[in-house]
Order: structure tokens, then sequence, then C-alpha cells
């Protein structure tokens, strides 16, 4: 069965599994601090990029203020050190119920909706 990766642990040891994606982008699921239940790590899951890497178009850089010489394909887009940008979702244990059943109507049967089989 495949895996993401090694499970490790968090400086605040709490579980994680860091990986790349498809793009070579790194992410990680991580279980959260969020203490809903009896214990912190069993509430919650942290899932998706690790960092947000905001680009845009060379030919339309100018136009929101970046400078490049560039004319083609993507550029950074700097964003000031004061401002967050969230990339990962936090999923309770109903959101996660629910991802898996879609992640594996798509993995049977190449669509995330429910799909009754055909039995004769």
């Amino acid at each position: 069965m495949p895996t993401l990766g090694p499970v490790t642990r968090t400086a605040r040891g709490f579980e994680i599994i860091e990986f790349k994606d498809r793009s070579e982008v790194e992410c990680s699921l991580q279980a959260s601090s969020l203490a809903d239940y009896t214990q912190p790590g069993i509430s919650a899951v942290w899932l998706g990029p690790n960092e947000a890497h905001p680009r845009v178009l060379a030919r339309e850089a100018a136009s929101v203020g970046v400078q490049t010489s560039r004319t083609t394909g993507w550029v950074d887009f700097p964003v000031p050190e004061n401002v967050m940008m969230t990339t990962r979702a936090h999923l309770d244990h109903t959101q996660v119920r629910a991802l898996i059943r879609h992640l594996q109507n798509w993995l049977n049967y190449g669509t995330f909706q429910k799909v009754v089989e055909n039995k004769q």
C-alpha cells in the first residue's frame, strides 16, 4: 500500500507527513493541536502546501506593479512580510470522512460523486 512519506513529529510532538505533490510543491499532512476531543492531535488535521508561492504571468506583471525583464511564463509576486497567506486546509473528522469518500469515488470511478454500480 503506497504512502505519502514517513510519519515524523513536529517540534510540538504532533504527527506530520511531508511530501511533494505532482508539481513538486512541498506539502504536508499534519495532526492539529486543536483539542475539541479529549486530547490534542485527534480533532483535526492540516493538509496542503507548506508555503504560498504567489506568481503572476510575466506579460501581466507590470499591471500589478511587478518589474521583470521576462515576457513569458510566471514570475514571483512579492508579498510584504506582514501579510499572511493561508495555504493549508484545516479539516475536522466530518470533513476528512467526506474527503476520503470523494477521493475513493474518484479512484474507483473517476468522479467525486457517489456512483451506484449496476448489479445484475
